[in-house]
């Protein structure tokens, strides 16, 4: 059970501070709009649902797509682990506000202010709004850790991230079902703070794990010449 709870841990982690739930249903709601109470929730749902389908193709798919291109854990490791904590440096330095999220959003709204948005649930609300590329990144790394162990291990380790996953994606529905009571009451330098904190944990993370596949990687060499 220990690989579970560490590993759910780990990829609670590391993936809040990229999906930053509370961040996003800012972008939500200025993307959305003025909606009944229902609506929200409605989205909130399809959102959640569609953000767990999607990490779990990452997870099933990615080992793989791994194997396929012939790429060892310790290189996923090592490089996953630069990414993953530039990441985190990036949102550590970045701005008050998500750049990116918001330029996603408003070309979204520009595109599509009388449409229906429960046709677009998966793109753009779902992806890249909740869920960017820098998710994907993160999901195959954690997957890529979560290898080199017995199956047992193996499959501890992965639920573990699930379930990481799963309790994300219902932070995800309850920040945007209930987007403008959160925001009448939670100041944007209150969220920022808590990103930032979160953002620095994720740096040291993306360090680690980067370290895990490093020394891997050194391992045999040095033992070749000792």
């Amino acid at each position: 059970m220990e690989q579970l709870w560490r590993h759910l841990a780990l990829g609670f982690s590391a993936l809040l501070p990229v999906v930053n739930p509370l961040g996003s249903a800012l972008v939500f709601l200025g993307l959305v709009g003025l909606q009944p109470p229902s609506v929200y929730k409605s989205l909130a749902r399809q959102i959640a649902i569609n953000m767990v389908l999607f990490f779990t193709v990452i997870e099933l798919v990615g080992s793989y797509l791994l194997t396929f291109f012939g790429v060892s854990i310790s290189i996923v490791q090592f490089a996953g682990g630069i990414v993953v904590a530039a990441i985190g440096w990036s949102v550590l330095n970045q701005p008050d506000n998500d750049k990116s999220k918001e330029s996603a959003g408003a070309q979204a709204a520009s595109e599509n202010r009388s449409s229906d948005w429960s046709a677009k649930t998966f793109y753009p609300l779902m992806f890249p709004i909740t869920a960017g590329p820098g998710c994907l990144v993160v999901m195959i790394t954690l997957s890529a850790h979560a290898g080199g162990m017995t199956l047992t291990e193996n499959l501890l380790a992965r639920a573990g991230l699930m379930i990481a996953v799963l309790i994300i994606a219902l932070l995800v529905y309850l920040c945007y079902a209930y987007a403008p009571q959160i925001t009448r009451k939670i100041a944007p330098s209150t969220v920022q703070g808590i990103v930032r904190v979160i953002a620095f944990i994720l740096l040291c993370i993306g360090v680690q794990i980067a370290w895990n596949g490093l020394d891997a990687l050194l391992k045999p060499l040095i033992g070749h010449h000792t």
